[in-house]
């Protein structure tokens, strides 16, 4: 197997590069050039559309940090995974209509394993929120109407769940859709995928359903514009999920194998970093924007994480620059 490497951009931080809609797709395309590549779903998911490819390994993000923190191996997909898909039972019918329809598209096309869907017993209930420093998140308040959906699919047998939740219209932000705001749904999305994937440990990925259409007629900020293309962003989970690697403690697979994590450069906070720091795996930090501001200094001024760091967190100005590094380094 060739080299591995990882590269996460957090969700609803709003980097430069990945806090939008499959804009950091392209440089993750570019890594995957050269090395097998572990990517959270925000890195390549785009609406209708993804980066992912089979040299790229779809790991949603509690499981990225479980996989950093030693405690689940990844098993690379042989054939594609069988997919459930679960439905809020807030959808209106049409826009579930739509939904469905673009299951058949992908399992016609693409020959996807989609075999079985589950509309939730009673109404997610999703909420948005934003804290002082602007990260997106939000409130679920009916988890266990999701659990149940999910175990009912679990026990038909499939291998990766597909969530779609009703979003209403409460979503619009423009400073986001200029391509310089933080995404508004990104921060509750990942507590969706999070608590589907720690209850069930299945790779597990969401999409938004909306009460209209967001396919737009105008022209639209080049980092958003795959969120304006279709009526429907549920195509780039299918596409991830289909190859994801299994999520267990025998997988091929292991934290060891990962020779450095590429991550943005003030985002270094974050459970798989500081697992990165305690294992000895290169931390390789790139100059992307977020509104956090754990740097490598902010590191260091933690007593105990400062013991931890064996190695130097290198920082680089560019991707181009951190995979030139690389190649240099590890071939």
């Amino acid at each position: 197997m060739k080299n591995i490497i990882a590269m996460s951009v957090p969700t609803g931080v709003g980097a430069e590069i990945g806090g939008f809609a499959g804009d950091a797709g392209h440089i993750a395309r570019m890594f995957a050039e050269h090395y097998k590549i572990i990517v959270n779903p925000n890195v390549v998911n785009a609406g209708i559309l993804s980066a992912i490819n089979d040299n790229m390994l779809y790991v949603e993000g509690y499981a990225f940090d479980e996989f950093f923190s030693g405690n689940i191996n990844l098993e690379p997909a042989t054939k594609f995974n069988k997919i459930g898909v679960i439905f809020d039972k807030a959808i209106p019918d049409d826009i579930l209509n739509i939904h469905l329809n673009t299951i058949e598209a992908a399992k016609v096309v693409k020959n996807y394993d989609i075999p079985f869907f589950e509309i939730t017993d009673e109404n997610v209930g999703v909420s948005l929120l934003k804290d002082s420093s602007g990260i997106s998140s939000g409130r679920v308040e009916n988890e266990k109407t999701l659990y149940r959906a999910a175990e009912n699919l679990l026990q038909k047998g499939v291998e990766a769940i597909a969530v779609v939740c009703f979003f209403g219209d409460e979503c619009e932000d423009e400073n986001y859709n200029n391509g310089i705001g933080v995404d508004p749904i990104g921060g509750i999305e990942a507590v969706i995928s999070h608590y589907l994937t720690k209850e069930f440990m299945v790779p597990a990925a969401h999409s938004p359903a909306f009460s209209g259409l967001d396919i737009s007629f105008k022209k639209e900020n080049y980092k958003v514009a795959s969120e304006f293309i279709s009526s429907t962003y549920l195509p780039c989970i299918l596409d991830g999920l289909s190859i994801a690697p299994k999520l267990s403690k025998d997988g091929k697979i292991k934290r060891e194998d990962v020779k450095c994590l590429i991550v943005p450069k003030n985002a270094l906070g974050s459970k798989a970093v500081l697992s990165c720091i305690d294992s000895n795996i290169d931390i390789l930090a790139v100059n992307n924007k977020t509104v956090l501001s754990i740097d490598c200094k902010k590191l260091k001024e933690n007593d105990i994480i400062r013991d931890m760091m064996k190695k130097s967190i290198r920082e680089f100005e560019s991707y181009q620059d951190c995979l030139n590094f690389i190649k240099g380094k590890y071939e």
